[in-house]
């Protein structure tokens, strides 16, 4: 078992090097990889479906010009939703705009045709976009894409047990807005 996990992880490094040396095939694999954990973490951020894929295309982009300065090729999922999530959290600073919540968006989501069975999606879309952009990206970074404090210090700048103290009042404040959305108040 430890022997796959050494030749897929050297498989990974041997794609990032070829990559960076220009190889189309290898960085259109990290694309096949990588896109999906990279829009996923987008999404949270921006909360708009055509925003997603203009900040992870954006992404992309940045990636295929820097793939040569990252230092360490087995970081390459952190470094690739890093950038997604930098894009994103730009993209949403940029648009300022309030969006509406689309209600068929969700319904898609949860698999529901009756709309009362959506509420605790919408209101939860609702509370996420009250954040800022910086605060939605720590919570898909550490929720989506599932980084943990010490990764997410690394990536943005903070010590771990900062990290985990923002997102502790981050998720007493989404609590607090979602309590107060719900049916009894």
């Amino acid at each position: 078992m430890a022997d796959m996990a050494v030749a897929a992880n050297s498989s990974g490094e041997s794609l990032v090097q070829r990559a960076a040396a220009g190889d189309e095939a290898a960085f259109a694999r990290l694309i096949a990889e990588h896109n999906a954990s990279m829009a996923r973490v987008a999404y949270v951020i921006v909360g708009d479906r055509e925003a997603t894929l203009d900040a992870v295309q954006a992404a992309w982009a940045i990636a295929w010009r820097k793939i040569g300065s990252l230092r360490d090729a087995t970081q390459v999922r952190s470094w690739l939703v890093a950038i997604a999530a930098n894009e994103a959290r730009q993209y949403a600073r940029r648009s300022r705009r309030a969006t509406v919540v689309d209600i068929s968006h969700a319904m898609d989501r949860v698999g529901a045709t009756d709309p009362a069975e959506l509420a605790a999606v919408v209101d939860l879309e609702r509370a996420l976009r009250r954040l800022d952009s910086d605060d939605r990206r720590l919570l898909a970074l550490r929720f989506v894409a599932g980084f943990d404090s010490s990764e997410i210090a690394d990536l943005i700048g903070l010590s771990a047990s900062g990290v985990r103290s923002r997102l502790a009042r981050l998720m007493e404040r989404l609590r607090t807005d979602l309590g107060e959305a719900g049916p009894n108040r």
